[in-house]
């Protein structure tokens, strides 16, 4: 049993297990203490000084750092705590690009937020006298604006040790202290997996995705073209919050109609393409299980993690799956099959898809990732460019009808809806591959074992006769340690999950960024993948091999599952990456 201690702040008694900090002490008594550079179990280190509290000590403590202890009595808000922390913060806002009505965080920018709250309205001192420094646009998916870098290092902790990457790194001293890539190179020239996670720690917009919406209004304003759009699973939980709706409010219908407004001329659902890819991944899991292929196999819808896996585990290239993520699998059905449907050139269809993540623009440039000359995905936007497409249009998006997919490629079961959290391409793959095993129907299709957010899920699932293990990873930190196991040999499976991004695609690196200070109370994580398995519950159809559309396009065109067709258009490979 925990040992409590009880502690005042503010006047207000509060009781907390032996261990807490006093900001977290404050968050449970809903005591509002400001923050910058804190980020809950990533980066706790009290660099930003705006958390100073007053604990009867000769100097103010930060209380990020600060344990709480019995009878410790706290004051949050006295005259000179303030005024110290207005001192702190102007010296921040001193360096700091102030061009926020331009800005890609604004109205949602933890600095902004903190300056209205202190009440600052002038700055009285210098800072860099207005020197700017390149911006970094050398990703093809993250943008690095060291004006706007405010030195908090949450970056840098979640590159290092959430994603075990550390392409991040805080370089020279004293007032020169800049946080850049390794060697002083840009993003796009050091092994970055384009994960985006930098951009959701990032307090200020420091760090932003690369915008292609002005590429999507041309497609669509240019006749000869036909454009098609899919979105991901985790967008229709996601995309409310960028419209003030409650976190992981499902918008499924209002996105189908927002899209149709933008003016696309096709508006399908990823879900289809990740019902394609369980049959496939299924299949080909079934192959190697029973005829001695590769094991363990590992997923490979995630590019973040395929990338990570390129560059910092090649030894473990032949374990993923040859399976192309739902997106790329889309892409190349649309420009084949729903091509020859609709009786239009491949060569005049531009496919956008709205993904949560910022390392699909990676994925939709990789070479391997194309048909008869043309790239399976022309565009791809984030969650957060979406939005503000929708915002550009003038929509009033809480007011929209809820309206459907178009037919052909637009029905999803909840198998590919599930996609979108941590554990759900495992389920999903189950649910297919245990009736495909053993010609059984599944009653009890929740595979409850896989879900939630634990860093490293593993599972014993009884197949027919076999006994199959499978293990669930989300981050790539965490991919690391699963994998350092298996080669040590302590760790033994026949199926993986990894993505690479927190709790899966639901908190991508290109979905709404939450403020660290709503992170202490709300964990988007659990929220929307909350919302991701009510939107599988409320499906017709729950498993992938039962949708009706997905059979209707192997019937008429892709033949058989895993057959030559198929496997032409839906699978690809993989290949080594240098670090540097």
């Amino acid at each position: 049993m925990e040992n409590m201690i009880t502690l005042t702040i503010d006047g207000v008694e509060v009781t907390v297990p032996e261990g807490t900090t006093v900001l977290e002490a404050a968050v449970k008594a809903n005591i509002k203490i400001p923050t910058l550079c804190y980020l809950k179990g990533v980066n706790e280190i009290g660099a930003c000084r705006m958390c100073i509290v007053d604990t009867g000590a000769r100097a103010f403590n930060a209380a990020c750092t600060m344990p709480a202890s019995q009878g410790l009595v706290v004051k949050t808000n006295t005259p000179a705590v303030r005024a110290a922390r207005r001192v702190n913060l102007e010296l921040i806002l001193s360096n700091h690009d102030r061009s926020c009505l331009t800005c890609v965080r604004s109205k949602n920018c933890e600095l902004q937020t903190v300056a209205r709250d202190l009440g600052v309205d002038e700055i009285r001192f210098s800072g860099s006298n207005g020197e700017r420094e390149p911006i970094d646009d050398s990703s093809v998916a993250i943008i690095r604006d060291p004006n706007k870098c405010i030195l908090c290092r949450r970056c840098v902790a979640t590159c290092y040790n959430v994603q075990n990457v550390g392409v991040l790194g805080a370089t020279e001293r004293g007032f020169k202290t800049h946080v850049e890539p390794l060697f002083g190179k840009g993003l796009g020239e050091v092994p970055c997996i384009q994960c985006g996670q930098c951009i959701q720690a990032c307090p200020v917009g420091a760090l932003r995705e690369r915008d292609d919406t002005d590429k999507v209004w041309a497609a669509i304003a240019d006749p000869t073209k036909h454009v098609v759009v899919h979105a991901a699973p985790s967008i229709r939980v996601g995309l409310g919050e960028e419209f003030d709706m409650p976190m992981g409010t499902r918008v499924t219908g209002k996105m189908a109609a927002a899209m149709r407004r933008l003016g696309f001329d096709k508006v399908f659902d990823t879900n289809f393409a990740a019902d394609m890819t369980i049959v496939e991944e299924g299949n080909e899991f079934i192959e190697r299980l029973t005829k001695g292929g590769k094991l363990p196999m590992i997923t490979s819808c995630s590019p973040g993690w395929v990338k990570f896996c390129e560059t910092y585990y090649p030894d473990f290239i032949d374990n993923l799956s040859t399976c192309k993520s739902p997106m790329s699998m889309m892409g190349a059905a649309i420009k084949t099959y729903y091509a020859e449907k609709a009786g239009i050139d491949p060569k005049d269809i531009v496919v956008v898809a709205i993904m949560p993540c910022t390392a699909k623009k990676f994925e939709a440039q990789r070479e391997e990732l194309s048909n008869n000359g043309l790239p399976n995905t022309d565009i791809v936007l984030t969650t957060r460019e979406f939005a503000r497409m929708i915002r550009q249009s003038g929509m009033d998006f809480a007011t929209l009808p809820d309206e459907s997919f178009d037919s052909i490629m637009g029905e999803g079961s909840g198998a590919g809806a599930i996609f979108g959290a941590t554990g759900g391409v495992m389920e999903a793959a189950l649910r297919t591959v245990y009736e495909k095993v053993t010609g059984q129907t599944l009653e009890n299709i929740d595979f409850t074992a896989v879900r939630g957010v634990e860093g490293i899920k593993e599972a014993t699932i009884k197949v027919g006769d076999i006994d199959v293990n499978v293990a669930v990873a989300h981050t790539t930190g965490n991919a690391s340690k699963l994998l350092d196991a298996i080669r040590k040999g302590e760790k033994q499976y026949h199926f993986i999950e990894i993505m690479a991004c927190p709790g899966g695609c639901v908190a991508g690196g290109g979905q709404p960024i939450v403020p660290a200070p709503i992170k202490m109370k709300e964990d988007p994580r659990v929220k929307r993948a909350a919302a991701i398995y009510e939107e599988d519950k409320h499906l017709p159809k729950r498993k992938s091999h039962e949708n009706e559309e997905l059979l209707a396009m192997y019937r008429e065109y892709m033949g058989e599952v895993g057959g030559h067709r198929a496997h032409e258009l839906l699978h690809t490979h993989y290949v080594k990456r240098p670090k540097y």
